[in-house]
């Protein structure tokens, strides 16, 4: 791998370091929406939402498309759901074995 494709790796961990941004692809999952019900899901003020909308906009994960006035996003990059079901997953395995070590302690 060349120094540009870790930079394109780095740049996409960098678009969903952030956990406003997790918050709209999660509430993204289950389809489209319009920035006003996205600001209302995610209890965040309009200029936050637009502002990562768009920074996950240019990382190519979301879309929008026009309708009159309203704009609706939606992930165009169906590999986070992939992605999002991974560290979940591991993260749910690492904590319940962080709680079976500590209502046994004396197995460690």
């Amino acid at each position: 791998m060349t120094g540009g494709g870790f930079r394109l790796i780095s740049e996409r961990f960098k678009a969903l370091s952030e956990p406003m941004r997790l918050r709209l692809i999660y509430a993204l999952m289950d389809g489209e929406k319009t920035v006003g019900e996205l600001v209302e899901e995610t209890d965040s003020l309009q200029a936050n939402v637009s502002k990562h909308l768009g920074i996950l906009l240019d990382a190519g994960i979301l879309g929008r498309r026009k309708e009159g006035l309203r704009a609706y996003y939606r992930i165009t990059d169906e590999t986070i759901y992939e992605l999002c079901d991974l560290v979940c997953s591991s993260l749910e395995h690492r904590l319940a074995a962080e709680l079976q070590s500590l209502s046994n302690p004396r197995q460690n």
